[in-house]
C-alpha cells in the first residue's frame, strides 16, 4: 500500500485545542507506513518546537498578504503532495488549488465557521456531526462534507514521586480531593460558572479537603483572577496559567470539569477520559455527542452553577465502584471512536476516496 503524502498547514502562532490536535495528528503520522505529512506553520509559531520532522515554515501574516499566498503556493508546487489539508480560516483562505488537477485541498473545521471562507476547498472535514450538519444546512453539498473526529492517545502513568513533588509544589496533602479544569480563559469556556459553583461547595467532602485547579491563560485572565480573589474558597482555588504538559495535573486530579458555554467537540473531555478521569460537563454540542449522561459522564445545563456544584458533589461522593464505572465507560468510548488508529484510518480512507474520484 503506497503512502499518501500530505501537507498539513496551520497559521496559528499559539497553542490551543485545534493546535494541539494538529500537533498530535502530524506527529502520529510519522509512525505510520500508509501516510506521510509535512507540517507547515509560521516560523514564529510556538507549535514549531512541538512538531516532529518534517516541518516547513512559511510566514502567514494575514489572508491578504501576497507573500504568504505565494510562499504557500511555491511550497505546494515544490513538494507535490497528494493532499493539502488546511486547518482553520487563515491557512484555508491562503490556499487556492485548481479544481481538476494537482493536489486535493481538504479543509478541516473544528467550529461553526462561515463556510464561505472554506467553500473553495475540494472537501471539508468537520470534527463533529453537528458541524457537518451545519455546513450542509448552509449550502455546502453533502458529498463534499465528511465527519472525522479527533483522537487522544492514552499517556503513560505519571510516576508517584513526580506527583508527590507536584502536590508539595501546590500545597496539597496526599488525601486532598482535586477538581481539575483546563482551557483558554475566554467567555466561551465558562470558568466563571465553575468558580461560582466550586465556591458554594463545602470545604471538605467526606473529611477530605476540596481543591480546584484551573490551567489556562487568555483574555479573561484578570477577571478570573479577581473572581478567585473575591471567592470564599480563594485558599482552595489555584490558577496555574498555561501548562504545555498537562498530564501530571490530570493524574493528580479526582474529577475533571468542562464548564463551557460553547464547545463544538470538547477535546478536553477526550483528554480527561484518556487519563482515566470521570467528567462533569455542560450540555454543549460537543458534550452531547460524546457523553452518555450518568454512564460515561455527568451533564448539566450551561451557566447553571447550582447544578454544576451538585454534579461535582455527586461525583465526589459516589462509591469508588460507581465512579470507576463512569471512568471506564469514557475510556471505552475513547478506544472505540476516538483512538489514534481509528481516526487516522478514517483520514486515510477519505484521502483514498478523494484521490480516486479526482476530488
Amino acid at each position: 500500500m503506497s503512502p499518501i503524502s500530505s501537507l498539513q498547514i496551520i497559521g496559528s502562532k499559539q497553542f490551543g485545542g485545534a493546535e494541539n490536535f494538529f500537533i498530535r495528528m502530524h506527529n502520529a503520522i510519522q509512525d505510520r507506513s500508509d501516510l506521510t505529512s509535512i507540517a507547515v506553520t509560521s516560523p514564529d509559531s510556538e507549535l514549531v518546537s512541538a512538531l516532529r520532522p518534517s516541518v516547513s515554515t512559511v510566514p502567514m501574516r494575514s489572508v491578504f498578504d501576497p507573500f504568504s499566498y505565494f510562499g504557500l503556493k511555491r511550497l505546494i508546487r515544490n513538494t507535490q503532495p497528494d493532499i493539502v489539508q488546511t486547518w482553520m480560516g487563515r491557512a484555508t483562505r491562503l490556499v487556492k488549488l485548481p479544481p481538476s488537477k494537482g493536489p486535493v485541498h481538504v479543509a478541516r473545521l473544528g467550529g461553526f465557521y462561515n463556510p464561505k471562507q472554506y467553500q473553495h476547498a475540494h472537501a471539508l472535514v468537520g470534527n463533529t456531526l453537528s458541524i457537518c450538519d451545519y455546513l450542509v444546512r448552509e449550502g455546502v453539498p453533502s458529498e463534499r462534507v465528511s465527519f472525522i473526529s479527533n483522537f487522544v492517545s492514552i499517556p503513560a502513568p505519571t510516576p508517584e514521586a513526580e506527583l508527590q513533588v507536584l502536590r508539595q509544589k501546590l500545597g496539597l496533602n496526599q488525601d486532598d480531593l482535586v477538581v481539575f479544569a483546563l482551557g483558554r480563559l475566554h467567555e466561551n469556556k465558562g470558568f466563571d460558572t465553575l468558580i461560582k459553583a466550586f465556591s458554594d461547595l463545602p470545604a471538605e467532602v467526606n473529611g477530605r479537603a476540596l481543591h480546584l485547579l484551573i490551567a489556562g491563560d487568555g483574555p479573561l485572565s484578570d477577571e478570573i483572577t479577581q473572581q478567585v480573589a473575591d471567592s470564599s474558597a480563594v485558599s482552595r482555588i489555584q490558577l496555574l496559567g498555561w501548562q504545555r504538559e498537562t498530564t501530571p495535573y490530570f493524574h493528580l486530579a479526582d474529577l475533571f470539569v468542562c464548564p463551557s458555554r460553547h464547545e463544538p467537540l470538547g477535546n478536553v473531555i477526550l483528554e480527561a477520559w484518556a487519563h482515566g478521569l470521570p467528567v462533569v460537563s455542560t450540555r454543549t454540542h460537543g458534550a452531547l455527542e460524546l457523553v452518555e449522561p450518568d454512564v460515561s459522564g455527568f451533564l448539566v445545563e450551561i451557566d447553571d452553577a447550582n447544578a454544576m456544584g451538585q454534579a461535582i458533589q455527586q461525583a465526589l461522593t459516589a462509591s469508588d465502584t460507581d465512579l470507576s464505572a463512569v471512568s471506564a465507560a469514557g475510556l471505552r468510548v475513547l478506544a472505540e471512536r476516538f483512538s489514534e488508529d481509528v481516526i487516522l484510518s478514517e483520514y486515510r480512507h477519505l484521502y483514498e476516496q478523494l484521490l480516486q474520484k479526482g476530488r
